[in-house]
C-alpha cells in the first residue's frame, strides 16, 4: 500500500473539492488564531494511506516515534490548550496548601496574621499547580484572546484581589486537577489505536547464505534478508514466504482472527501471528515501514482531523466564551445597581459564573466521541480517513457496488474459449494456436483479474514467445476496456464486445451470437480477440460469489439502505449475479466513466457511497458522497487512497459495521452535546442566583467533563462496528450451494 505516483491522474474526477488536505490546513489556521473558544487546536490535515513516515518503527520497545503532527506532550487534548499544566505531586501539595488555608480562616477567625498566613498559602498553592496556566491566560488576554485560560485568570485574579484567597487557591488547584483527568482520558481514548501497534520482537532469527542463524536486532534487518518464524511467534516485519508452510492470524492488519494459510510466495504482515508450522520469510520492508506501522500513523492523524460538526461546535465556543466575559460583567457591575445587591457579593457571583463557564465540556464532547470511534474501528480492520468520513457515513442511503473483486472474489477462471472460423472472421491464416497466443500475449499484459484469468487459462496453449516477439507486440492498455498490440501488420485488440465495437467497429459474426448470449445468460463474462475490425475468438470467464455478500447486502437493505450493482460485465451477466446477492438495480456495459456517470446520477438523488477494489473504481470512489475500498492489504494502491474508508480484512463482513458505527458516534456526539449545554445551563443559574460557591463551580465543569468523556469511551469497546459473524456467513454459504444443488437438480 504504497504511495501511488499515479493518484493524481484521478483527481480530476472528483465532484467534492481536490483540496481537501488544503482546506483543512487553512481550517487549522484558522482554529489556531481563533482558539476554537478553549485555546489553540491541534489538528493536522489527514496522511493519505501509504503516506511517508517520518519516524522509526513504533511500538513500546522499539522506540514508536511517530510525528503526531501538533500534539503537545500530553497536555493538550485535540482541541485546547491547557498551558503549562504542573506535574501531579505539585497539584496535590497545591490542594492540601488551599485547604489549609481554608481551615486556618475556619479555625482561628479573622485576624490580621490569619489572614496573612491564609493570603500567602493560597499564593503558594497558585504558583504550585497554576503558574503555566495563569501566565498562558495572562499572555491570552493581552493578545485579546478569551478563551478559558483568559477565563481563570480573570476569575482567580478576581477572587484574590476581593480577599477569597483560599477560593482562589482551591479553584486554580482544581481547574489543573480536572485538566489534567481530562487529558487522560482522553489519552486513553486515543490508545484504542496504538493497542494495535502490539508488543513486536526485539530480536529476530536471521538466516545467512551457509544456513546458519543468529539472533539479531529487528532494527539491523534489511530487505532481502531471510528470518526463520517459528510457530507462536509474531512476525517482526513485512515479507513473504519462502520456505515452509503455517496458519496466520493477521487480526492487527485485518481485524479477524482467524488463521490465515500461508505457503510458499505468500504475503506476510508485521504484527501477524504464526500459529502452526515453521516458516523462512524473507523481508520486504525495514523496520519503521511496515503495513501496521502506517495503519497506526493513519489512524492516529485522522484522529486529529476535525468532523464538520465539530469544527460547528469550535464555531460556538468562539462566540460563546466572550458572551459569558460579558455575561459575567453585566452580573458585577449592572445587577447591584439594578437590585441593590452588594458589589462583594455580585463580584463573586460573577467570578463563579466565569469559573463554571469553561467550554472544556463542550469542545470536547465531539472529539472523544470520534477518537474512541476510528479507534475502534481500525481494531475491527476498518479504516476512516477522519472524523469527516464517519460524520459522511451517517447520512448514506444508497450503497453502489463494482462487481469483480468486490461483491466476487476477484479471483476469475476461463470457463471456456471458442475461436471462431476463419471464414465468419473473415481472415485467412488466423487458426486456434494464434488465437490462444495472442490472447495470452495480450492478457499477460494487464492485471485485471479478468485478463489475468485469461492469461492463466491459456498458459499451457501459449507456445513460446521470446523477449523480442513480446516487445515487438507493444501492448497498450485501454483501463477498465482491454488491451491492444500490433502483430503480422494487423492491430489486435483484447477486451470487452463494447469496447471493440466502438474502437474497431468490430462485431460478433451471426453464427457465434447464440454462443455470447448462452454464456451471459449463464453469468459468465464475454471477452473478445479480435484481428483489426473482425472477432475471431471467444473466451467465457466466472468468478465466485462471495460467500458473505448475500448475507451483507441483506444485513444493509434490512437497516433501510438501498443497494445497486455497477459491472463492466454484459448487462445479462451483471443481472444473474445481482439476483444471486439480492440486489435489484444491476447495471452492466459500464467503462470507469459510465459508473463515473451512474454514481453521479445517484448522488444527486440521495447520499451515495460506492465500494470497490480496483484502479477503474478509483474515479467512482472519488465522485461518491463516500468511497469506501475493500482489501487495503489486496486491493490497489490508487483504490484505498482515493476512498474515504479502506477494509483492510479484503471482504464485506465489516461493511454494515461502517454505517452502524456512524450513526451510533452521532448520536453519542449529540448526547454529549446535550449534556454539555444542559449541565452547564444549570450551573450558571445557580452561580448568578449565588447559590454556586467558585470551588463548586469547577467540581461541576471537572463533573460535566468527565461525564462526556465516559460517555464517548463507551465507542472504544462498542459492537456496532464488529464484522458480520463467521458463522452466519458459513450458513448463509452453504444454504446458497444448497440452492444451487436444488436448482441443477430440477433442470
Amino acid at each position: 500500500m504504497k504511495q501511488t505516483k499515479s493518484n493524481h491522474h484521478h483527481h480530476h474526477h472528483r465532484r467534492r473539492p481536490v483540496s481537501e488536505e488544503g482546506q483543512a490546513q487553512a481550517e487549522l489556521q484558522d482554529a489556531r488564531s481563533t482558539a476554537a473558544g478553549c485555546g489553540s487546536c491541534t489538528t493536522t490535515p489527514f496522511l493519505q494511506l501509504g503516506g511517508k513516515k517520518k519516524a522509526q518503527q513504533g511500538n513500546s520497545q522499539q522506540g514508536h516515534d511517530h510525528d503526531h503532527g501538533g500534539e503537545a506532550g500530553g497536555s493538550d487534548h485535540d482541541d485546547h490548550d491547557h498551558g503549562d499544566l504542573a506535574p501531579w505531586w505539585r497539584v496535590s501539595l497545591a490542594l492540601v496548601l488551599g485547604l489549609s488555608a481554608e481551615l486556618l480562616h475556619m479555625l482561628l477567625g479573622d485576624s490580621a496574621a490569619v489572614r496573612g498566613a491564609s493570603m500567602g498559602l493560597a499564593a503558594v498553592a497558585i504558583v504550585m499547580a497554576g503558574f503555566g496556566v495563569y501566565q498562558s491566560g495572562l499572555k491570552s488576554l493581552l493578545r485579546g484572546q478569551l478563551n478559558i485560560l483568559a477565563l481563570m485568570a480573570v476569575a482567580v485574579t478576581g477572587a484574590f484581589l476581593i480577599g477569597q484567597w483560599a477560593e482562589a487557591a482551591m479553584v486554580m488547584a482544581l481547574f489543573v486537577a480536572a485538566e489534567k483527568l481530562e487529558d487522560a482520558s482522553m489519552e486513553r481514548a486515543r490508545n484504542a489505536v496504538r493497542e494495535l501497534m502490539v508488543t513486536m520482537p526485539q530480536t529476530v532469527l536471521k538466516v545467512f547464505a551457509d544456513g546458519r542463524t543468529q539472533e539479531v536486532n529487528v532494527r539491523d534487518v534489511q530487505p532481502d534478508d531471510q528470518l526463520r518464524v517459528a510457530a507462536g511467534e509474531r512476525i517482526a516485519l513485512d515479507g513473504e514466504v519462502l520456505n515452509g508452510q503455517s496458519a496466520v492470524n493477521q487480526a492487527p492488519i485485518t481485524g479477524e482472527s482467524t488463521p490465515v494459510d500461508k505457503s510458499t510466495g505468500d504475503v506476510l504482515f508485521a504484527g501477524s501471528i504464526n500459529t502452526t508450522g515453521t516458516i523462512v520469510m524473507r523481508v520486504t520492508g525495514e523496520a519503521g515501514k511496515t503495513l501496521l506501522d502506517r495503519i497506526v500513523e493513519m489512524v492516529e492523524r485522522s484522529q486529529q482531523a476535525k468532523a464538520p460538526i465539530q469544527r460547528t461546535v469550535d464555531r460556538f465556543a468562539q462566540i460563546y466564551t466572550p458572551i459569558v466575559m460579558v455575561l459575567a460583567l453585566l452580573v458585577a457591575l449592572v445587577l447591584p445597581l439594578a437590585f441593590g445587591w452588594a458589589w462583594m457579593d455580585a463580584i463573586y457571583r460573577a467570578l463563579a459564573l466565569l469559573v463554571i463557564a469553561c467550554p472544556c465540556a463542550l469542545v470536547i464532547a465531539t472529539p472523544v466521541a470520534m477518537v474512541s470511534s476510528l479507534g475502534n474501528a481500525a481494531k475491527q480492520g476498518v479504516l476512516f480517513k477522519g472524523g469527516q468520513a464517519l460524520e459522511k457515513a451517517r447520512q448514506i442511503a444508497l450503497i453502489a457496488f463494482d462487481k469483480t473483486g468486490t461483491l466476487t472474489e476477484g479471483k476469475p477462471q476461463l470457463h471456456n474459449w471458442q475461436a471462431l472460423p476463419t471464414s465468419q472472421a473473415g481472415q485467412d491464416g488466423v487458426d486456434g494456436a494464434l488465437i490462444s497466443h495472442l490472447a495470452y500475449a495480450l492478457a499477460s499484459h494487464s492485471k485485471h483479474p479478468v485478463s489475468t484469468a485469461i492469461a492463466q487459462g491459456l498458459q499451457s496453449q501459449a507456445g513460446a514467445w521470446t523477449a523480442s516477439d513480446y516487445a515487438a507486440l507493444a501492448v497498450q492498455e485501454a483501463p477498465g476496456s482491454g488491451m491492444s498490440g500490433q502483430w503480422q501488420g494487423r492491430t489486435w485488440r483484447l477486451g470487452s464486445l463494447h469496447w471493440l465495437q466502438q474502437a474497431a467497429q468490430a462485431s460478433v459474426a451471426a453464427e457465434a451470437t447464440a454462443q455470447v448470449e448462452q454464456w451471459r445468460n449463464q453469468g459468465f463474462s464475454v471477452t473478445a480477440l479480435a484481428a483489426d475490425e473482425h472477432i475471431v475468438g471467444l473466451f467465457a470467464v466466472t468468478d465466485t460469489v462471495r460467500a458473505e455478500a448475500p448475507l451483507v447486502v441483506q444485513s444493509l437493505q434490512q437497516a433501510g439502505m438501498q443497494t445497486a450493482m455497477l459491472s463492466g460485465d454484459s448487462p445479462a451477466a451483471a443481472q444473474y449475479i445481482a439476483s444471486q446477492i439480492g440486489i435489484a438495480k444491476a447495471q452492466g456495459g459500464l467503462l470507469p466513466q459510465d459508473k463515473l456517470d451512474a454514481i453521479a446520477a445517484y448522488s444527486k438523488q440521495t447520499p451515495t457511497a460506492m465500494i470497490g477494489d480496483g484502479i477503474n473504481d478509483a474515479p467512482a470512489l472519488a465522485q461518491a458522497n463516500l468511497g469506501i475500498a475493500i482489501g487495503g492489504i489486496h486491493g490497489t494502491d490508487i483504490a484505498a487512497e482515493t476512498a474515504d474508508v479502506v477494509l483492510m480484512s479484503g471482504n464485506l463482513r465489516g461493511l454494515p459495521g461502517v454505517f452502524r458505527l456512524a450513526r451510533k458516534t452521532h448520536f453519542v456526539v449529540w448526547q454529549n452535546i446535550v449534556l454539555a449545554l444542559a449541565g452547564k445551563a444549570i450551573f450558571l443559574a445557580l452561580a448568578v442566583a449565588g447559590m454556586a460557591t467558585m470551588w463548586m463551580a469547577v467540581v461541576a465543569d471537572l463533573g460535566i467533563s468527565l461525564l462526556v468523556v465516559a460517555n464517548g469511551m463507551r465507542l472504544r469497546s462498542d459492537k456496532s462496528s464488529a464484522p458480520v459473524g463467521e458463522a452466519a456467513v458459513a450458513s448463509a454459504a452453504a444454504a446458497q450451494a444448497s440452492d444451487a444443488v436444488s436448482a441443477q437438480s430440477t433442470a
